[in-house]
């Protein structure tokens, strides 16, 4: 469903991601493990077409359709989602505003109400300015309502245990594992706290804007957590040798 091939990335004058490669088949899911400044965060904004993120080689490609160039409304329609590690604060912009231009973006009937029970998020919510004195976890939980609402076929999912405190992150990760089924996706995570309720297929390994390996994602996130990414730069010295 998502492939990217030998793809460079700059912003700015820096050059961030370095010749990645990344294939997503439909019905899988992936997860995306990394210290800060790897260059996670560049590969979602150049997936979903960000303004700043200039890809200067290689190719993304998504259901068949090469999105490298393609305006991020386009790649949307098209059936990429994602909920970030920061959702934005939208003063006097209300969570039911956003849901009525899904539906009318998406020219269909949102049933508002089956998704906040899904997601377990009180109506309260669709009253008040979006993301404005919601907690870490009400954030999330607002962000992946609007995805549900979008119903895309990726789903991209940007530290979403961030900020969450630890008795919600286990019911946030079950609400993502729900959504996910029979979908494909990417989840980015730094700890991967949240992968404990989430079926993973395959993980992968970011290091100074490469992937440097991947693998059983419980293996994966046993590793780091008892190594460190440490030993992740140690196989990324080691494969440049080989």
């Amino acid at each position: 469903m998502l492939e990217i091939e030998d793809l460079w990335v700059s912003v700015g004058s820096r050059t961030v991601l370095k010749g990645v490669n990344l294939s997503i088949p439909e019905d899988e899911v992936h997860v995306l493990f990394g210290p800060n400044g790897s260059g996670k965060s560049t590969l979602i904004y150049t997936i979903l077409g960000f303004k700043g993120y200039k890809v200067t080689k290689g190719r993304i490609t998504f259901k068949g359709v090469d999105i490298t160039h393609m305006p991020i409304n386009e790649r949307v329609k098209l059936g990429l989602g994602v909920a970030f590690q920061k959702p934005p604060v939208m003063k006097g912009v209300k969570l039911i505003d956003v849901l009525n231009a899904v539906g009318k973006t998406f020219n269909r009937k949102i049933d508002v109400e089956r998704i906040l029970r899904d997601v377990e998020l009180d109506s309260d919510f669709l009253r008040r300015d979006l993301n404005r004195g919601f907690s870490g976890g009400e954030s999330k939980k607002a962000e992946v309502v609007q995805l549900v609402a979008m119903n895309p076929d990726f789903l991209i999912l940007d530290e979403p245990d961030s900020g969450v405190d630890v008795e919600n992150v286990e019911r946030l990760g079950r609400i993502i594992d729900r959504q996910l089924r029979g979908k494909a996706g990417l989840i980015i995570t730094h700890q991967g706290f949240i992968l404990k309720y989430i079926d993973v297929d395959l993980a992968h390994v970011m290091i100074s804007g490469e992937i440097v390996c991947s693998g059983d994602p419980d293996r994966t996130l046993s590793q780091i957590l008892s190594m460190g990414y440490g030993w992740c730069e140690k196989c990324k010295g080691l494969r440049r040798k080989l």
